[in-house]
């Protein structure tokens, strides 16, 4: 980070908290930013975001916010040539114990907008966790927020709670969060006219949020579809698809358990078979699919391919 002086937006995103919350600690503990430029709002500088580091560990440790500004006031904090903020954050509490950083989300090596929502989610603070995908979503469109933003931070819920068994209450916040977010991507885009796509999920299949990124990001592309949704049989498949007459599917399996590739198969033998039928999610597996089924290897593959039928179909029409 250097000497990079940093606005309130950009400090909420790397710190996980609402920007409304940052106006707060500054209006009532003076934890506020201290570079200013004439003619330019005040800016947070490296020691600003040392001591706001301290302020919300602290806080999300059950600390009360004035006694955890007392303490991020008095702890020193590095210069610019000093070791990186999140480390004094880290390093001591007050009575001297040392963080063990065990209620943490691992994302890997995702960007500060990540962990900031990694450490919103843990305090489940559904404000910030909208302020943060709703900004990511604007500046950086669909795909790279699922890719860049959220997929880390579900992906480390789950690892979490693999080896513990907890975090369901920071999944089940998150996820509306992000089925919020998405929704609101779908409503505001211009799609025009015929729905051609058809989005569900396997038989059985619960975990939706991916198949709702890939409508957002068809709906930030203009392209109309229908969305089925979670635990849709076969049988339900199949019927909707001869009602409709969709140009592509796109069937999403998140677990083996789920991925039965009869239903592809049933799906390739309707009387109205799609042109393309997409085979998306780690379910399935490459060498199970039937003749015709394309698995793409990810969700900017799945727009894509939307797209590609889509431009092939308005081509025809036109010629």
């Amino acid at each position: 980070m250097g000497d990079e002086a940093l606005s309130a937006g950009a400090v909420a995103r790397r710190l996980g908290v609402a920007v409304t919350t940052l106006r707060t600690w500054h209006q009532r503990y003076g934890l506020g930013p201290s570079q200013h430029l004439p003619g330019h709002h005040r800016r947070y500088t490296p020691a600003d975001l040392a001591r706001l580091e301290i302020m919300r560990k602290l806080t999300s440790d059950g600390v009360t916010p004035a006694e955890a500004a007392r303490w991020a006031r008095q702890v020193p904090v590095p210069g610019p040539a000093g070791e990186p903020p999140t480390v004094v954050a880290n390093r001591v509490r007050p009575g001297g114990e040392r963080d063990g950083g065990g209620q943490t989300i691992p994302v890997g090596r995702a960007g500060p907008a990540a962990r900031g929502l990694a450490r919103a989610a843990m305090r489940l603070d559904s404000v910030a966790i909208g302020e943060t995908i709703g900004q990511t979503l604007a500046t950086d469109g669909v795909v790279a927020t699922w890719e860049g933003l959220l997929r880390p931070v579900l992906a480390g819920i789950g690892e979490r709670h693999a080896a513990t068994a907890g975090l369901i209450e920071v999944e089940h916040l998150l996820s509306r969060c992000v089925s919020e977010a998405f929704a609101t991507v779908a409503r505001a885009g211009s799609a025009t006219g015929p729905a051609r796509l058809l989005l569900s999920c396997a038989d059985e299949e619960q975990h939706t949020l991916p198949l709702e990124a890939l409508a957002a990001a068809l709906a930030e592309a203009g392209v109309a579809y229908r969305m089925l949704g979670a635990r849709v049989p076969a049988a339900a498949l199949v019927e909707a698809v001869n009602r409709t007459g969709p140009a592509a599917v796109v069937i999403w399996s998140h677990t083996l358990a789920t991925a039965d590739p009869a239903q592809l198969t049933a799906l390739l033998a309707s009387p109205r078979r799609p042109l393309l039928v997409l085979a998306a999610g780690p379910g399935w597996r490459a060498d199970s699919l039937p003749a015709g089924v394309v698995r793409p290897v990810d969700l900017a593959e799945a727009v894509s391919l939307a797209l590609a039928v889509r431009d092939s179909l308005d081509q025809s029409v036109e010629g």
